[in-house]
């Protein structure tokens, strides 16, 4: 009996010497896996950033591109129907439409969503109809220009509602990015007084609703995509009334009988076109405000702007300036300053 312990004790003596050549770092990493944790492993930290930087960049790409055709197809429509209520009651009806046949269909899976959540959306919802009503106003002048300070929008909500602060060097970064995009949206300057004010409360509004929808986003297990589809539906109960009542059906019967009067059938694909391309680069967007943070997503719709001059200047044949070229560099080079900065 006593032989049988002894090959018994020496090998708990040897799991001990074992145990004490364990380095703490090792330990720890095992503590940790016993609490259901992720374990941070110095190789794969760096693929993990990358691919999700490479995830971003598409999103990044594909929103950009998206608003640009938007963008092309809301001038058109503005330009031969100047009822941008009705646009922009039109576009949310789009989007709304969309995404109840694809949770219908299960092409997308459905958000499950509780009372509390419709409250928390209510004023996000709030802010995206007056944002997106002034940014449909503001299309009629020089809306680049001032949209381009949304970065700074962002950061002085951020410190002054939520108490965030940030490095200096992400202060200075905005500067470059705002003054180049303003550059290079000089051509487009047009004033008139409805115009800038529409900019400003999109700017405004804006900045409240990516903020506040970060925050909801977080608390929450409905996706980007989920979200921006929940929040158009609430945006469009809100609109609807308003449109009826600041243009109406008379004034809307009549703008639709002369554009199609003077452009013919084709203006009627690209109200379906500004509509649904409305819905899907707002879509994407959110889907990037999922993977950052409100003032890196103010940025991103800043620099947005320079595909949006670029486009266009190829399709309406805005004369090209070099003052134009110069401010997108600038611009490009300061988005460069503020990704660095925030690292």
């Amino acid at each position: 009996m006593i032989s049988s312990i002894k090959p018994v004790s020496s090998s708990l003596t040897a799991i001990a010497a074992v145990r004490r050549t364990v380095s703490p770092k090792l330990r720890v990493g095992a503590y940790e896996a016993d609490r259901s944790q992720p374990i941070e492993i110095g190789v794969e930290v760096p693929d993990e950033q990358s691919g999700q930087k490479v995830k971003i960049g598409i999103y990044f790409a594909t929103w950009w591109a998206l608003n640009v055709v938007f963008n092309i197809y809301n001038k058109k429509v503005l330009n031969a129907f100047p009822y941008p209520w009705l646009t922009s009651t039109l576009s949310l009806a789009c989007g709304s439409l969309m995404m109840l046949v694809s949770w219908v269909t299960r092409v997308a899976e459905a958000p499950k969503t509780d009372l509390d959540f419709w409250k928390t959306l209510f004023p996000v919802a709030v802010a995206h109809t007056i944002g997106h009503v002034a940014a449909t106003v503001s299309y009629l002048s020089f809306t680049h220009i001032i949209k381009s300070g949304e970065p700074a929008f962002s950061v002085l909500v951020s410190r002054l509602f939520l108490g965030e602060t940030f490095p200096l060097p992400v202060y200075l970064s905005l500067l470059p990015i705002i003054g180049g995009c303003a550059l290079a949206a000089v051509t487009e300057l047009n004033f008139n007084m409805i115009g800038f004010m529409g900019a400003m409360i999109s700017n405004l509004a804006f900045v409240f609703r990516n903020i506040f929808s970060k925050k909801g986003m977080k608390g929450n297990s409905v996706s980007g995509m989920n979200y921006y589809a929940c929040l158009s539906m609430m945006s469009l109960l809100l609109v609807t009334p308003f449109a009826i009542a600041v243009e109406g059906p008379q004034m809307w019967a009549a703008g639709w009988q002369n554009a199609v009067s003077e452009i013919g059938p084709n203006f009627v694909w690209w109200v379906v076109a500004q509509s649904v391309f409305y819905h899907l680069y707002n879509q994407v967007s959110y889907m990037s405000l999922d993977q950052i943070t409100p003032l890196t997503f103010s940025v991103g719709n800043t620099m947005k702007r320079i595909s949006v001059i670029v486009a266009s200047i190829i399709i309406f044949h805005t004369p090209i300036r070099p003052v134009n070229g110069l401010g997108a560099a600038i611009a490009i080079l300061g988005t460069f300053i503020y990704s660095q900065a925030k690292q």
